[in-house]
């Protein structure tokens, strides 16, 4: 249970206060903020709850160890999302022994378009299309649209530049509205068939 008393600190003064005592206390309120926030992230890679619950465990491991590391440059939420969503796309790609997707750079739009279809996009037929795309596409859209990455919150965590990620997101929406849209067709179809078989 959460202890009161830090409850109006900051996390980043947390962070200070752990690394300057190195007093568990600290981390434990770190712990209990997050912990069902990253395990939500792991379990919308994988869809297994033990599996979820080791890659959450794993990723507050790795970040005692990192905790040092910290430079209050971006939210330390947007620093333990960064790791949550390295750390799924590392271990999903395992799994499937999936190559590394290559990055065209050099992309450089000022203003993204508006992304309307995507927002209204609703349903089961949503997250069919997003089990159907890679960790990496995966992984790009739940930051920006989910979590309100910046572009170069997003470019830091991939490791790619700014105009790669604007590439990567723009290529990433249009694949995931054409199999939203292949999916809904699919269901319509398939209501089209039940509807016309009971009539005969």
């Amino acid at each position: 249970m959460r202890n009161s008393k830090f409850k109006h600190f900051k996390d980043e003064e947390l962070v200070c206060l752990f690394i300057e005592t190195q007093r568990n206390i600290y981390f434990e309120e770190l712990y209990e903020r997050y912990v069902n926030k990253v395990y939500r992230k792991c379990y919308s890679f994988v869809y297994d709850q033990s599996l979820a619950e080791d890659f959450t465990h794993d990723i507050f491991l790795k970040l005692v160890l990192k905790i040092s590391s910290y430079k209050e440059n971006s939210r330390f939420s947007t620093w333990l999302f960064s790791i949550t969503y390295n750390y799924c796309m590392d271990q999903v790609r395992i799994g499937k022994k999936q190559g590394e997707v290559a990055i065209e750079e050099g992309f450089d739009k000022e203003e993204e378009v508006e992304d309307h279809e995507l927002i209204n996009m609703q349903g089961q037929e949503l997250k069919k299309s997003l089990d159907q795309i890679s960790p990496d596409e995966k992984a790009l859209l739940l930051m920006k649209y989910q979590d309100d990455f910046s572009i170069k919150d997003i470019a830091n965590t991939f490791k790619i530049s700014e105009s790669a990620v604007k590439m990567r997101l723009m290529r990433t929406k249009e694949k995931i509205k054409r199999l939203y849209f292949e999916n809904i067709a699919v269901v319509a179809l398939l209501i089209l068939k039940i509807i016309l078989f009971w009539k005969k």
